[in-house]
């Protein structure tokens, strides 16, 4: 079971109740804006399952539009920073019990969702719904593995995967997105169907030669089995390593999150480790709602 007791800083810094700070807070903020807030996370709450996702700049961005008031000085967002802190604490508020996320075969709990929150290392459950996420986008162009799909591969060979793919043929796509989880690390492998290329991507840069010569040659099986001769030949394999880098030990999972979508979207790797509290909390609510924000 989760404790979700532990949020006392949430996300910036708080202030002590008795600071001169807070004092003219509570001056600047009415009893209106307060009793907004509190019903603001009230939905949060119940949309989310918990506040993770939430950020005081949500709740400044909501309160300037429904009162066409300023709420971005230091002194009023820590003021909405002490209003979130002082909801958490409040029991019952830390996370609404049996909450569940279901996108056809994918059912996500709170354990499940709050792996998102701080330095959590992603499970499998996350990165497969959201994976499906990313290829529902562009179904047309991306399949993406189920990520025991890989180790499936290397322990049992072709044998143990063929049926994989036997509602789809994936050399009639433009991209395959393949989530490799070795030990306690994530990393993924592209595969360009046109440009028979293979490309291992890894936050933390690790040359692993083994990952693409084992989908190599599983490319080769299934284009043997579904006599797509024209595919056993051609191909190249790639390391990327000017990509976005890790810089901590629990991020491998959301940077491969962040590759699957701008590789399926065909945007720039434009993020990087600062970016990945942001893209944590954004994660956190396109599983919720079962749809990319594009």
């Amino acid at each position: 079971e989760n404790n979700f007791s532990g949020f006392n800083g949430y996300h910036g810094d708080s202030q002590s109740s008795s600071t001169p700070t807070t004092q003219r807070m509570e001056i600047t903020l009415s009893e209106e804006h307060r009793s907004y807030v509190q019903g603001l996370l009230d939905e949060y709450l119940q949309k989310y399952g918990s506040l993770i996702p939430v950020h005081s700049d949500d709740i400044v961005e909501e309160l300037k539009g429904i009162f066409s008031e300023d709420f971005s000085q230091p002194h009023r967002k820590v003021m909405v920073q002490h209003l979130i802190q002082s909801y958490q604490r409040s029991p019952g508020t830390a996370m609404v019990k049996g909450f569940r996320v279901n996108y056809k075969r994918h059912v996500l709990t709170m354990d499940d969702l709050s792996t998102l929150y701080g330095q959590n290392w992603l499970n499998d459950q996350i990165m497969n719904m959201y994976g499906d996420l990313v290829m529902d986008s562009v179904p047309e162009k991306v399949h993406f593995f189920n990520s025991f799909f890989y180790d499936k591969l290397r322990t049992k060979g072709y044998d143990g995967v063929k049926r994989w793919t036997k509602n789809v043929d994936i050399f009639q796509k433009d991209l395959l997105l393949i989530p490799i989880h070795l030990e306690v690390h994530w990393s993924l492998i592209s595969v360009d169907i046109k440009q028979r290329s293979i490309t291992y991507f890894d936050s933390q840069r690790t040359l692993n030669r083994r990952c693409p010569k084992h989908i190599f040659k599983y490319l080769q099986a299934e284009a043997m089995i579904k006599e797509k001769r024209d595919f056993l030949t051609g191909w190249k394999g790639f390391f990327k390593m000017n990509v976005g880098r890790q810089n901590n030990d629990s991020d491998c999972g959301a940077f491969v999150l962040q590759y699957c979508k701008c590789l399926a979207l065909g945007q720039p790797f434009s993020f990087t480790q600062q970016d990945m509290p942001k893209l944590r909390r954004l994660m956190y609510k396109e599983l919720c709602h079962c749809k990319l924000s594009l």
